[in-house]
């Protein structure tokens, strides 16, 4: 029996975990008491892993198929990656760049999301390359460069216990983050002054425990939060100097929340006003640390609703300390590294931005390619709509199942039987997208992968392999690399040249020197030794666990943004044909489109 440490694979508390094996076989696995973010603690999921790890329904072979009328066929890898290759320069030539899209995940280690993107962005020249982590994530990235001018979480998870109040929104998280409700439940014990406000429309688990649960109508966030703010603001609760100093475009928001009374809100919300206040005061009074999750990002005004809750922490000055920060909740295990390597559409490795074409000229110079293109790819809808369309003509699919999971699944599947080209690179043969495929590239899963994964407070984890992959499966980001190597075999070979996961990380970490992630500091022994938080310079001694406590934003005038949206009726309300709100949420045993958990006896028994 040995033991290998590595990190959990679902949501983004990021876990550690030390995986126990015997004679090449996962026999059990157990919380690691040595990583901060768990202290040894694991929920269902992460306590049956090494059960979904015995799993049936693995792709073990390379499959290929000559044509839509015939079955897939096992192929070697050679046979499979030369015929994708054929098939994406004979569309590039003919159609250009654009004709092909890679749709990525959040599961997928922080090395493997790097090389998709260099070879996407790099090597073959388009931006269509986004990921499942834009259906969660992105109104979280773009809330948080709207107010504080980058996509850097500031809090961590100490702040829990260094908090007054505890401001959840939009998240069950006793379901969706287990093991940080389970924390704040050890804090609120310890500390029985603490506040908790919980703020959605449903009464779940975690509402049930909280001191004031505001059940929201679903949409009215943004009402919500302007009206608190017009009672800190009425009642003399906000904090002038810091507003002074350290932000800008305060006086356009102090007018917009005028009109947002607490009687008026109350009535946009459904909630009553004396509720209202009393959160505006409980938040005011901090410290306050606010965790939020998909009802605030799952939305057409989804980027309103982050900046007005961050609006609250800039108008109290509560920020950069103990206990207060506002602190998304990130869904997925490597969801923050994607983002560290730019990885959607519209964004650029180490946080840069595709508009800006000083940022492509950096990523160009640092890949060694000539240029970057500048027109934003598809976004994971938009993407498959072009696939419907036939504008994009070849899609490669990764560590995802989006025929499961994306919206309208109708026109999703449409999609793919419209396409020319279906690739699809995952370790479970048996999804609902598997079988689109025209091209099936077996991959390893957790337990027999290295690389990193980055979770919601920054925190960069080791991801190690325990065990040999079964048949022919091969680590995401070696696929990706050969492919490339074939794609083009001059460029190929000098942009990818990588032997192991730890050489891909190596040049990642050169592309966020300087950058509010730097992470020049760090190395794998460095992360061998203890899990890592963000930024950490080349010469640091420890990463940071708060950022801005020096007041200090991440914008051009070094000062944050108040974020001045108007309230925004949801964009299809409930009328006599259709008078229910559909809303979503999380199982708390169940993962995703369930192709690991829904193979677990034992998390069907809650």
């Amino acid at each position: 029996m040995s033991v290998v440490s590595s990190v959990c694979c679902y949501c983004g508390t990021g876990c550690g975990v030390l995986i126990e094996t015997d004679a090449g076989r996962i026999a059990g696995v157990r919380g690691d008491p040595a990583h901060p973010a768990n202290a040894g603690k694991l929920c269902t999921k992460g306590a049956t892993l090494h059960l979904a790890a015995r799993a049936s329904g693995r792709a073990w072979f390379p499959e290929l198929r000559a044509d839509r009328a015939s079955p897939r066929a096992r192929v070697d890898w050679n046979t499979a990656l030369d015929h994708v290759a054929e098939r994406f320069n004979a569309l590039i030539r003919e159609h250009g760049p654009d004709a092909v899209a890679f749709y990525i995940s959040g599961q997928l280690t922080t090395e493997a999301y790097y090389v998709f993107n260099k070879l996407a962005k790099g090597l073959i020249g388009t931006n269509n390359i986004d990921t499942n982590s834009r259906l969660c994530m992105s109104s979280a990235v773009a809330g948080y460069k709207a107010t504080l001018g980058a996509d850097s979480p500031p809090g961590c998870y100490d702040d829990i216990e260094a908090a007054g109040t505890l401001f959840i929104a939009g998240s069950n998280t006793a379901y969706a983050h287990p093991i940080v409700f389970r924390r704040i439940e050890a804090a609120r014990k310890a500390n029985p002054a603490q506040k908790l406000v919980v703020v959605d429309p449903r009464r779940t688990d975690t509402a049930a425990e909280a001191d004031l649960h505001l059940a929201i109508l679903p949409g009215t966030d943004v009402a919500l939060y302007h009206a608190m703010l017009n009672t800190m603001l009425w009642e003399d609760r906000i904090d002038r100097t810091f507003i002074d100093a350290h932000t800008e475009n305060w006086a356009v928001l102090r007018d917009r929340i005028r009109e947002y009374t607490p009687d008026k809100a109350a009535a946009i919300c459904g909630v009553p006003a004396e509720d209202i206040v009393t959160a505006a005061r409980w938040f005011a009074e901090g410290p306050t640390l606010s965790l939020y999750c998909q009802g605030l990002n799952q939305s057409s005004c989804g980027v309103d609703k982050n900046a007005a809750l961050i609006n609250l922490h800039l108008a109290t000055g509560q920020i950069g300390k103990p206990g207060a920060a506002p602190l998304s909740l990130t869904g997925q295990p490597n969801a923050m590294g994607g983002r560290e390597v730019g990885g959607l559409a519209n964004l650029l490795s180490a946080h840069r931005n595709l508009d800006d074409p000083g940022h492509r000229a950096e990523v160009a110079r640092l890949w060694g390619v000539e240029r970057v293109p500048e027109r934003p790819g598809k976004t994971a809808v938009e993407l498959f709509d072009a696939l419907a369309a036939g504008e994009v003509k070849a899609v490669w699919i990764a560590c995802t199942n989006p025929a499961q999971s994306l919206p309208d699944q109708n026109r999703v599947q449409a999609a793919l039987e419209n396409a020319e080209l279906v690739v699809v690179q995952e370790a479970y043969a048996d999804t609902e997208t598997t079988a689109f495929a025209d091209v099936l590239l077996p991959a390893t899963t957790w337990g027999e992968t290295d690389g990193t994964m980055t979770n919601s407070e920054r925190r960069i984890s080791r991801v190690r392999a325990a065990v040999p992959p079964p048949g022919e499966a091969r680590p995401d980001w070696a696929i990706v690399c050969d492919f490339a190597r074939r794609l083009n075999p001059e460029a190929g070979a000098r942009l990818f040249p990588y032997t192991d996961a730890e050489a891909v990380f190596d040049e990642h970490r050169e592309t966020t020197r300087g950058r509010d992630l730097d992470i020049t500091g760090l190395s794998y022994a460095l992360l061998d030794e203890a899990p890592r938080q963000w930024p950490f310079p080349e010469g640091a001694t420890h990463g940071r666990a708060r950022l801005y406590a020096d007041g200090v934003f991440a914008t051009v005038s070094g000062r944050a943004t108040f974020h001045a949206a108007a309230w925004q009726p949801v964009a299809e309300p409930v009328d006599a044909r259709y008078p229910l709100h559909l809303n979503t949420g999380r199982l708390r045993d169940q993962w995703h489109a369930m192709s690991r958990t829904g193979k677990v006896a034992r998390l069907f028994s809650h």
